[in-house]
């Protein structure tokens, strides 16, 4: 008999999970709109429920803006998500929210379909 092995969801990329792990902005704002609230729920139930997981909210902006201006822009959108998350149950200690201004663009394009993929916060996950 073969052993089945369980891949946690946020292993899995597979799972909703995985594949929801983005929350996107309008330009020039750090609002968590509506259309991403299940998003976040999702993300800070998982996380209430397996404790032992630490979870690094990454903000990112368009490369329109200065650097410190995207610095400052990208941790004002990885706090709101966090704020969010901490609504639906997520830990404080489990938190943290980190910016990479416009250094790491998801979209290489100078046009606004690219900007628009690049104004974002990731949520990723790390073992305690």
């Amino acid at each position: 008999m073969v052993a089945k092995v369980v891949v946690p969801d946020h292993l899995d990329p597979n799972s909703s999970l995985s594949k929801n792990r983005s929350v996107f902005f309008d330009y020039d704002d750090f609002s968590v709109k509506k259309e991403f609230s299940s998003i976040v729920e999702n993300h800070a139930k998982y996380a209430s429920a397996n404790s032992k997981l630490a979870v690094k909210v990454e903000g990112n902006a368009d490369e329109r803006g200065g650097r410190e201006y995207n610095l400052a822009l990208g941790q004002k959108r990885a706090e709101a998500v966090v704020r969010a998350m901490k609504i639906y149950g997520a830990k404080d200690a489990q938190l943290e929210a980190v910016s990479y201004g416009s250094e790491k663009p998801k979209a290489p394009g100078h046009d606004e379909t690219s900007w628009a993929q690049n104004r974002r916060a990731d949520i990723l996950y790390q073992s305690k």
